[in-house]
């Protein structure tokens, strides 16, 4: 069957991209509307806004006591206390009451001493309109309060408001109607809470991309999913440009080289193609044109890609239409702690956690591409990898963009190591602990001895590692005393747990224990070299007397004991070594062959500081050890014990 592919012939960066995008659209909408200021919040003023009336409209009481006329008190003190009559020359107000005519100041009242009911007393002078706000000292009637073009905040609302302004012109929020495309997808709402069947994939994208573009400021409409049928795809894009209603036209999906890929085949039949292919990662299959005169998109599949390439393109052309500029995020200086590969000639959007370690900021990369949303949910930040750079070395300083706040980054954990379950519910409980949530944790999953490592170099508050002492039984201390003895830390257990084989659900292979492992009919998925699983698996092959080229598999690795279960789960695998809690979660059948020592090793430099103490107080109160023991295979017998 000959099927035609499209090709990125004409690949091109992301500046040059975008300066051909926004050349055929140079203009804002001009179409306007009157809002209730109230609704204006994010708003681009049409018109200038002017004050119809004074703020205050009258001379009114700054503070509470007595108002008077401010020469009445010229001369008093102390030795010289001066007499006011109340009604006649003093007058009792509140803050913000009208001023009595023929007054001009206001005594506090604190300096107010009553003789009787009809007579007060008062040591000090007051100068004129002292403590008295007079008409229009915040606004003058007629004056400007917001220019044309000028973008509505929450303060911007009192100010009109006290300025009698209550209805406001603004431009018109760009249009986009979003359509999902592809014969796998399903709208969740759809569903009626059904599980998706083998084949289907949930649309997630659309929802995103709507999310993405109000908070850009435009107004957003999902078309229903189009299957991938060329002559539905092409039906949908050509209502929709046609549709007065809508500025913008985003196809989500279809736009790379598959053979169900239309997108560039309906858009060059109904219109032009400007741009199909852009050297970044992710995000390179984006392409965009126009049908009818108007922008028409063709998003990613990948969640990331297509996230990736609306911020770079449509965001911008959305800003462009309603006159005002993205918002720049911040940036700050890290260090990745391990050495990133990037492509010459793709500029990459390499997606980070970040930590403040001692005086610096570190980033630990996260694993999947860009098929991952949690790539993206979980970093803190972005590294953009210029297009002429082959990566970027251990610790080399670069700058990266905060998706979080600064603050949050600095008042996180970061814990290097062996994957356990736990600690997602330690995250949880550390953030529910401080109530304000102002503490958190990022645990990066790189093995016990990649997370001894990261410490030795200074790269982390602390490792999780359960590194088996095959000499005595021990855990961890002969490992710390060999790669650590140039550094002092304190060592904490989190739990013991069971480590065993996970199967699947019946164990169709009737496999025992490790001794089956060797078997040419088993399929094993392993964990990756430097965790403690793949060191435990190596002595169990040891003690059983098999040599590890014959097990099939051996060389196939995943960072996460999840990871692991999944593998089994849906067959890529017969077996994995992994965690009792892992192959419960999934309905797994497990068998036991150690129970093990998970500890967290502290460097002692980090012990007094607060979210270490707090990360402590977590492990040791009730609510975590309940939440663990209901995980299963887990034992709280030893948790919060200082081993070390």
């Amino acid at each position: 069957m000959n099927v035609k592919r499209n090709v990125y012939l004409d690949m091109m960066p992301i500046k040059q991209a975008l300066d051909i995008l926004l050349g055929h659209f140079p203009d804002k909408i001009e179409a306007i509307e009157r809002i209730d200021v109230e609704q204006s919040v994010g708003r681009i003023l049409a018109e200038p806004a002017s004050a119809r009336f004074s703020s205050p409209a009258f001379h009114s009481a700054a503070m509470d006591g007595m108002a008077v006329w401010a020469e009445d008190t010229f001369g008093a003190g102390p030795t010289r206390p001066r007499e006011l009559l109340l009604g006649k020359n003093a007058f009792p107000v509140n803050t913000g009451h009208l001023m009595p005519k023929g007054t001009n100041a206001v005594i506090m009242i604190e300096q107010v001493f009553e003789l009787d009911d009809k007579r007060v007393q008062i040591e000090a002078p007051v100068f004129p309109w002292q403590y008295v706000r007079k008409t229009g000292e915040d606004i003058v009637a007629t004056e400007l309060l917001f220019p044309h073009g000028h973008t509505m905040t929450p303060y911007c609302i009192g100010a009109l408001i006290s300025g009698g302004i209550f209805e406001v012109c603004v431009y018109k929020k760009p249009r986009i109607l979003v359509i999902p495309t592809g014969s796998e997808l399903v709208d969740f709402r759809d569903m009626g809470g059904t599980m998706i069947k083998p084949g289907q994939v949930v649309d997630s994208n659309s929802h995103v991309i709507k999310a993405l573009g109000e908070k850009c400021g435009a107004q957003v409409e999902r078309h229903p999913i189009v299957s991938d049928d060329r002559e539905a795809l092409s039906s949908a894009v050509e209502k929709a440009s046609l549709d007065s209603r809508y500025d913008i036209v985003l196809l989500v999906g279809g736009s790379s080289a598959g053979s169900e890929d239309y997108t560039r085949s309906v858009l060059e039949d109904k219109g032009e193609l400007w741009v199909h292919g852009v050297t970044m990662m992710p995000g390179k299959p984006v392409l965009f044109g126009a049908v009818n005169g108007k922008p028409v998109f063709g998003m990613p599949g990948y969640p990331v890609s297509t996230i990736v390439a609306f911020e770079q393109f449509v965001s911008p052309l959305i800003h462009r239409m309603i006159g005002t500029l993205p918002e720049k995020r911040p940036e700050i200086d890290v260090e990745p702690i391990r050495k990133i590969n990037s492509r010459l000639g793709i500029e990459e959007f390499v997606r980070v956690k970040i930590g403040k370690v001692g005086g610096r900021m570190v980033a630990t990369p996260l694993a999947g591409g860009a098929g991952s949303i949690t790539s993206i949910t979980e970093a803190d930040g972005i590294i953009r990898i210029p297009a002429q750079v082959e990566g970027l070395d251990s610790l080399e300083k670069v700058r990266a963009e905060l998706l979080k706040p600064l603050n949050r980054i600095e008042n996180t954990v970061v814990i290097v190591g062996s994957h356990d379950n736990t600690l997602d519910i330690l995250a949880d409980q550390i953030r529910y602990h401080t109530s304000c949530g102002d503490i958190t944790l990022s645990s990066s999953h790189v093995g016990s001895m990649g997370g001894l490592m990261s410490l030795k170099k200074g790269l982390c508050h602390l490792a999780g590692s359960h590194l088996l002492d095959e000499e005595d039984g021990s855990y961890n201390l002969s490992y710390i005393r060999k790669y650590l003895s140039e550094k002092k830390v304190r060592v904490v257990n989190l739990v013991l747990r069971d480590q065993g084989l996970i199967l699947p659900k019946g164990n169709p292979k009737k496999i025992k224990g490790i001794e089956d492992l060797g078997r040419p009919d088993i399929r094993f998925i392993n964990r990756q070299p430097g965790s403690g699983t793949r060191i435990l698996l190596d002595y169990k092959l040891k003690q059983a007397g098999i040599d590890h080229k014959f097990i099939d598999g051996y060389q196939l690795d995943e960072y996460t004991h999840m990871s692991v279960a999944v593998a089994v789960l849906s067959g890529a695998a017969d077996v994995g070594l992994g965690i009792f809690a892992a192959a419960r979660a999934l309905d797994l059948d497990f068998i036991p062959v150690v129970t093990e020592q998970y500890d967290l090793i502290i460097d002692e430099s980090f012990m007094d500081s607060r979210k270490i103490q707090i990360l402590l107080e977590t492990i040791n109160g009730k609510p975590f050890k309940d939440r663990v023991m209901a995980l299963g295979g887990y034992s709280t017998e030893k948790t919060g014990v200082m081993v070390m």
